[in-house]
Protein backbone atom coordinates (compact mmCIF):
# COMPACT_ATOMS: atom_id res chain seq x y z
CA UNK A 1 0.00 0.00 0.00
CA UNK A 2 1.45 3.81 -0.87
CA UNK A 3 0.70 6.51 1.07
CA UNK A 4 0.46 10.30 0.44
CA UNK A 5 2.69 12.93 1.94
CA UNK A 6 0.76 16.27 3.79
CA UNK A 7 -0.65 18.64 0.53
CA UNK A 8 0.67 21.51 3.35
CA UNK A 9 2.68 21.28 6.60
CA UNK A 10 4.77 23.55 8.70
CA UNK A 11 8.22 23.09 10.31
CA UNK A 12 8.92 25.55 13.58
CA UNK A 13 12.12 25.75 14.22
CA UNK A 14 14.91 26.06 10.89
CA UNK A 15 17.87 25.04 12.68
CA UNK A 16 19.93 21.27 11.64
CA UNK A 17 16.75 19.46 12.17
CA UNK A 18 13.64 21.85 11.38
CA UNK A 19 15.86 22.42 7.55
CA UNK A 20 16.19 18.66 7.77
CA UNK A 21 12.44 18.20 8.03
CA UNK A 22 11.48 20.34 6.03
CA UNK A 23 14.13 19.10 2.98
CA UNK A 24 12.14 15.57 2.92
CA UNK A 25 8.67 17.13 3.52
CA UNK A 26 9.43 18.93 -0.21
CA UNK A 27 11.19 16.33 -1.89
CA UNK A 28 7.86 14.41 -0.86
CA UNK A 29 6.01 17.13 -3.02
CA UNK A 30 4.48 18.91 0.20
CA UNK A 31 4.03 22.76 -0.06
CA UNK A 32 5.97 23.39 3.55
CA UNK A 33 6.02 27.19 5.41
CA UNK A 34 9.36 27.50 7.35
CA UNK A 35 8.58 29.48 10.65
CA UNK A 36 11.63 31.29 12.48
CA UNK A 37 11.79 33.70 14.95
CA UNK A 38 12.51 37.03 12.84
CA UNK A 39 13.23 38.09 8.99
CA UNK A 40 16.70 36.75 8.97
CA UNK A 41 16.55 33.61 10.83
CA UNK A 42 13.86 33.21 8.25
CA UNK A 43 16.19 33.66 5.51
CA UNK A 44 18.68 31.62 6.84
CA UNK A 45 16.86 29.04 6.86
CA UNK A 46 15.26 29.00 3.18
CA UNK A 47 19.27 29.40 2.66
CA UNK A 48 20.26 25.88 4.69
CA UNK A 49 17.00 23.96 3.06
CA UNK A 50 17.64 25.07 -0.52
CA UNK A 51 21.37 23.88 -0.20
CA UNK A 52 20.64 21.09 1.49
CA UNK A 53 18.10 20.00 -1.57
CA UNK A 54 20.41 21.16 -4.14
CA UNK A 55 23.58 18.51 -2.45
CA UNK A 56 21.50 15.86 -2.31
CA UNK A 57 20.42 16.10 -6.50
CA UNK A 58 24.06 16.08 -6.98
CA UNK A 59 24.10 13.01 -5.57
CA UNK A 60 21.61 11.56 -6.82
CA UNK A 61 19.66 11.50 -3.90
CA UNK A 62 16.20 12.90 -4.67
CA UNK A 63 13.64 10.45 -5.62
CA UNK A 64 13.52 9.94 -9.40
CA UNK A 65 12.24 12.95 -11.07
CA UNK A 66 12.09 15.24 -8.34
CA UNK A 67 13.97 18.63 -9.17
CA UNK A 68 16.17 20.80 -6.24
CA UNK A 69 14.70 23.94 -7.66
CA UNK A 70 10.76 22.93 -7.57
CA UNK A 71 11.00 21.80 -4.39
CA UNK A 72 12.45 24.48 -2.84
CA UNK A 73 9.98 27.12 -4.60
CA UNK A 74 7.15 24.59 -2.37
CA UNK A 75 9.09 26.45 0.82
CA UNK A 76 6.96 29.70 2.53
CA UNK A 77 8.79 31.20 5.08
CA UNK A 78 7.13 33.08 8.07
CA UNK A 79 8.09 34.75 11.58
CA UNK A 80 4.81 34.44 13.12
CA UNK A 81 2.62 31.78 13.92
CA UNK A 82 -0.27 33.56 13.29
CA UNK A 83 0.98 33.08 9.43
CA UNK A 84 -0.11 29.49 8.89
CA UNK A 85 -2.84 28.49 6.76
CA UNK A 86 -5.76 26.91 8.39
CA UNK A 87 -5.43 24.33 5.89
CA UNK A 88 -2.27 23.33 7.54
CA UNK A 89 -2.24 19.43 7.51
CA UNK A 90 0.80 18.65 9.62
CA UNK A 91 3.04 20.65 12.10
CA UNK A 92 6.18 19.90 13.20
CA UNK A 93 8.23 21.90 15.77
CA UNK A 94 11.92 21.64 15.90
CA UNK A 95 12.22 24.20 19.15
CA UNK A 96 14.90 24.30 21.68
CA UNK A 97 14.32 21.19 24.42
CA UNK A 98 11.97 22.83 26.90
CA UNK A 99 8.60 22.22 27.59
CA UNK A 100 6.79 25.50 28.21
CA UNK A 101 8.51 26.54 24.86
CA UNK A 102 6.87 23.66 23.15
CA UNK A 103 3.31 24.05 24.71
CA UNK A 104 3.45 27.75 23.92
CA UNK A 105 4.62 26.88 20.17
CA UNK A 106 1.74 24.01 19.91
CA UNK A 107 -0.87 26.58 21.70
CA UNK A 108 -0.60 28.81 19.02
CA UNK A 109 -0.14 26.77 16.28
CA UNK A 110 -3.37 24.88 17.40
CA UNK A 111 -5.42 27.99 16.82
CA UNK A 112 -3.90 29.08 13.94
CA UNK A 113 -4.75 25.26 12.00
CA UNK A 114 -7.05 23.81 13.99
CA UNK A 115 -7.05 20.49 11.73
CA UNK A 116 -3.81 19.44 11.96
CA UNK A 117 -1.77 16.99 13.71
CA UNK A 118 1.03 18.52 15.73
CA UNK A 119 4.00 16.31 16.37
CA UNK A 120 7.12 17.37 18.65
CA UNK A 121 10.60 16.39 17.42
CA UNK A 122 11.68 15.87 21.28
CA UNK A 123 14.01 13.27 21.81
CA UNK A 124 12.96 13.09 25.40
CA UNK A 125 10.99 15.03 26.50
CA UNK A 126 7.44 13.95 27.82
CA UNK A 127 4.87 14.38 25.18
CA UNK A 128 1.91 13.89 27.80
CA UNK A 129 3.54 17.01 29.28
CA UNK A 130 3.69 18.88 25.88
CA UNK A 131 0.88 18.03 24.49
CA UNK A 132 -1.34 19.03 27.81
CA UNK A 133 -3.51 22.08 26.39
CA UNK A 134 -6.58 22.50 24.28
CA UNK A 135 -5.64 19.89 21.26
CA UNK A 136 -4.01 16.94 23.21
CA UNK A 137 -5.85 14.50 21.45
CA UNK A 138 -3.72 15.78 17.90
CA UNK A 139 -0.38 16.00 19.42
CA UNK A 140 2.46 12.92 19.55
CA UNK A 141 5.65 12.59 19.24
CA UNK A 142 7.36 12.52 15.82
CA UNK A 143 11.17 11.79 16.36
CA UNK A 144 13.70 12.10 13.43
CA UNK A 145 16.77 11.75 12.91
CA UNK A 146 20.06 13.27 11.94
CA UNK A 147 20.52 13.77 8.97
CA UNK A 148 17.12 13.80 8.47
CA UNK A 149 17.05 13.00 4.54
CA UNK A 150 19.69 10.04 4.81
CA UNK A 151 17.94 8.57 8.44
CA UNK A 152 15.44 6.36 7.76
CA UNK A 153 13.48 5.68 11.02
CA UNK A 154 10.78 8.00 12.54
CA UNK A 155 10.01 7.62 16.24
CA UNK A 156 6.28 7.84 17.04
CA UNK A 157 5.18 9.02 20.66
CA UNK A 158 2.14 8.16 21.68
CA UNK A 159 0.00 9.51 25.31
CA UNK A 160 -2.75 8.42 26.65
CA UNK A 161 -5.11 11.14 25.34
CA UNK A 162 -4.10 11.14 21.68
CA UNK A 163 -6.61 9.82 18.77
CA UNK A 164 -5.81 6.93 17.20
CA UNK A 165 -6.71 8.32 13.55
CA UNK A 166 -3.87 10.79 14.36
CA UNK A 167 -1.33 8.44 14.77
CA UNK A 168 -2.25 6.04 11.98
CA UNK A 169 -2.38 9.71 9.62
CA UNK A 170 1.14 10.50 11.35
CA UNK A 171 2.58 6.73 10.58
CA UNK A 172 0.88 7.08 7.10
CA UNK A 173 2.58 10.14 6.45
CA UNK A 174 5.73 8.73 7.71
CA UNK A 175 5.96 6.07 5.56
CA UNK A 176 5.02 8.49 2.38
CA UNK A 177 8.37 10.45 3.61
CA UNK A 178 10.24 6.72 3.02
CA UNK A 179 10.80 6.45 6.89
CA UNK A 180 10.45 3.44 8.47
CA UNK A 181 8.33 3.89 11.59
CA UNK A 182 8.17 2.37 15.06
CA UNK A 183 5.38 3.45 17.51
CA UNK A 184 6.62 3.63 21.44
CA UNK A 185 4.82 4.54 24.25
CA UNK A 186 5.70 7.93 25.90
CA UNK A 187 8.19 7.42 28.86
CA UNK A 188 11.41 9.02 29.63
CA UNK A 189 13.91 9.00 26.27
CA UNK A 190 11.13 7.00 24.91
CA UNK A 191 12.93 3.97 23.06
CA UNK A 192 16.28 5.34 21.08
CA UNK A 193 17.66 8.44 23.15
CA UNK A 194 16.96 6.02 26.47
CA UNK A 195 19.20 2.93 24.86
CA UNK A 196 21.63 5.30 22.71
CA UNK A 197 22.69 7.72 25.84
CA UNK A 198 23.05 4.74 28.21
CA UNK A 199 25.40 3.26 25.43
CA UNK A 200 27.06 6.74 24.84
CA UNK A 201 27.54 7.39 28.57
CA UNK A 202 28.95 4.15 29.59
CA UNK A 203 31.32 4.51 26.07
CA UNK A 204 32.53 7.43 28.03
CA UNK A 205 33.20 6.05 31.09
CA UNK A 206 35.42 3.83 29.47
CA UNK A 207 37.43 6.34 28.00
CA UNK A 208 37.48 8.44 30.97
CA UNK A 209 38.89 5.33 32.74
CA UNK A 210 41.52 4.47 30.09
CA UNK A 211 39.91 1.03 28.77
CA UNK A 212 40.71 1.97 25.19
CA UNK A 213 41.48 5.17 22.93
CA UNK A 214 37.72 6.11 21.33
CA UNK A 215 39.02 5.02 18.41
CA UNK A 216 39.08 1.48 19.59
CA UNK A 217 36.00 1.94 21.41
CA UNK A 218 33.93 3.15 17.88
CA UNK A 219 35.81 0.28 16.36
CA UNK A 220 34.62 -2.63 18.98
CA UNK A 221 31.07 -1.44 18.04
CA UNK A 222 31.46 -1.06 14.17
CA UNK A 223 33.02 -4.56 13.82
CA UNK A 224 31.76 -6.11 16.72
CA UNK A 225 28.62 -5.23 16.68
CA UNK A 226 28.27 -3.81 13.25
CA UNK A 227 27.27 -0.64 14.16
CA UNK A 228 27.59 1.99 11.36
CA UNK A 229 28.61 4.56 13.83
CA UNK A 230 30.21 4.41 16.90
CA UNK A 231 29.32 5.81 20.46
CA UNK A 232 31.45 8.48 20.81
CA UNK A 233 31.76 9.70 17.06
CA UNK A 234 27.88 9.45 17.42
CA UNK A 235 27.76 11.77 20.49
CA UNK A 236 30.19 14.44 18.42
CA UNK A 237 27.72 14.12 15.91
CA UNK A 238 24.50 15.21 17.83
CA UNK A 239 26.46 17.65 19.91
CA UNK A 240 27.86 16.86 23.41
CA UNK A 241 25.90 19.48 25.05
CA UNK A 242 22.80 17.95 23.51
CA UNK A 243 23.53 14.39 24.93
CA UNK A 244 24.78 16.46 28.64
CA UNK A 245 21.14 18.08 28.33
CA UNK A 246 19.34 14.27 27.32
CA UNK A 247 21.33 12.74 29.98
CA UNK A 248 20.48 15.04 32.95
CA UNK A 249 17.03 14.74 32.03
CA UNK A 250 17.10 10.48 32.16
CA UNK A 251 18.83 10.81 35.32
CA UNK A 252 16.36 13.16 37.03
CA UNK A 253 13.60 10.94 35.58
CA UNK A 254 15.40 7.45 36.04
CA UNK A 255 17.98 7.51 38.20
CA UNK A 256 21.93 7.71 38.79
CA UNK A 257 22.52 5.23 36.02
CA UNK A 258 22.24 8.04 33.42
CA UNK A 259 24.20 10.36 35.42
CA UNK A 260 26.42 12.18 33.11
CA UNK A 261 30.13 11.49 33.50
CA UNK A 262 32.70 14.00 34.96
CA UNK A 263 34.09 14.10 31.46
CA UNK A 264 31.19 14.70 29.58
CA UNK A 265 30.73 18.17 31.30
CA UNK A 266 34.17 19.14 31.30
CA UNK A 267 34.21 18.82 27.49
CA UNK A 268 30.91 20.95 27.29
CA UNK A 269 32.13 23.47 29.54
CA UNK A 270 34.98 23.89 27.22
CA UNK A 271 32.85 24.58 24.65
CA UNK A 272 34.17 20.74 22.92
CA UNK A 273 31.02 19.84 21.52
CA UNK A 274 31.75 17.81 18.55
CA UNK A 275 31.62 18.38 14.88
CA UNK A 276 30.09 21.55 15.17
CA UNK A 277 32.65 23.56 16.87
CA UNK A 278 35.62 20.71 15.19
CA UNK A 279 36.56 19.14 18.55
CA UNK A 280 34.71 16.74 20.59
CA UNK A 281 36.40 13.21 21.42
CA UNK A 282 37.55 13.26 17.52
CA UNK A 283 39.04 16.15 16.04
CA UNK A 284 37.00 17.56 12.77
CA UNK A 285 37.25 19.65 9.63
CA UNK A 286 35.70 22.86 9.48
CA UNK A 287 32.15 22.16 8.66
Amino acid sequence: MSFSAPARAAVIGGGTMGAGIAHVLLAAGTRVTVVEADADRCAAARNTVTTSLLKAEERGKLPAGVDAEACARLMDTADDLSLLSPETELIVEAVPERVDLKRQVFAAAAAACPRAVLASNTSSLSIAAIAAGPAAERTLGMHFFNPVPAQQLVELVTHAGLAESCLTQAKDWAEALGKTVIVVRDSPGFATSRLGVAVGLEAIRMLAEGVASAEDIDTGMTLGYRWPMGPLKLTDLVGLDVRLAIAEHLAAELGPRFEPPRLLRDKVARGELGRKTGQGFFTWPPA
